[in-house]
Formats: C-alpha cells, structure tokens, sequence
C-alpha cells in the first residue's frame, strides 16, 4: 500500500540535531526505497516554512522535488470540511490540514504514516487507515 507521509515524520526525518537511527526515519527510508512514499503540497509547505536560511531553504526544496505532489482536488476541501465537522460533532479537534490528509488518504486509498496522536482520534471517527511500521 502507498502511503502518504505527514509532516511530523518528514520532520524527524530531515532534523540535524535528531539522531538518524529513530524507527519512524528507518521506516521513511524503506519506504523511499520501495517508492510508497506520497505527498501533498500543504506537507510541503509545512515542511520548508520557517526555514530561514536561504541555502537550506533551496537544498530541502529540491531533495523534495523526488516527490511530486499528489493533484489536489475540489472535492478533497470539500471531504476535508465534512470530516471536520463530523469530528468537532464528537468532540474531537484538528486542523484543516490534517483533514485535507485524511480527504486525500481516502480518495486515494493510502495509509497516512504519522507520528501526530490526533489521527489516533480521527480514525474512531473517519475510514482511514494508519501505516502502522513492521
């Protein structure tokens, strides 16, 4: 199954201060590796926002350039508001970035890999499937 990468892994993964051995960054490279991995563009500018060095800036830009973005569509924001609104009725709270993914994961049939508790909480709530690392 394809899966589609969230931010908080990708973060761990690219961080230099973060040892590189940690399993959410072995189980990023093996997907790599197998070509599983997906992204969307809201991940990508989550990811290089507040990066502030230039040169850094432009060397994550084009390391990203391997993967390119998944095509957004209209009735992706649209899944995404229902999905907002279906969890906030049950209590549960997210960001509209993290239910345009769910949107997306859906639509697409991908595992969302993630290291973000909330999507624990979306899933009680919402047909999506976790990647769960092997």
């Amino acid at each position: 199954m394809r899966v589609l990468v969230d931010t908080s892994v990708w973060s761990l993964a690219l961080r230099r201060t973060t040892p590189r051995r940690q399993p959410e960054t072995e189980e990023l490279g093996r997907l790599i590796s197998a070509h599983a991995v997906d992204i969307i563009g809201p991940i990508r500018q989550e990811l290089l926002s507040g990066v502030r060095d230039s040169d850094s800036f432009a060397r994550l830009a084009s390391h990203l350039e391997a993967f390119p973005d998944l095509p957004l569509l209209t009735e992706d924001h649209v899944t995404a508001a229902k999905f907002f609104n279906l969890c906030r009725s049950k209590g549960v709270q997210g960001s509209n970035t993290d239910f345009l993914i769910c949107a997306v994961a859906v639509r697409c049939d991908l595992a969302i890999f993630t290291t973000d508790k909330d999507f624990r909480s979306f899933r009680k709530c919402l047909p999506i499937a976790l990647h769960e690392m092997e």
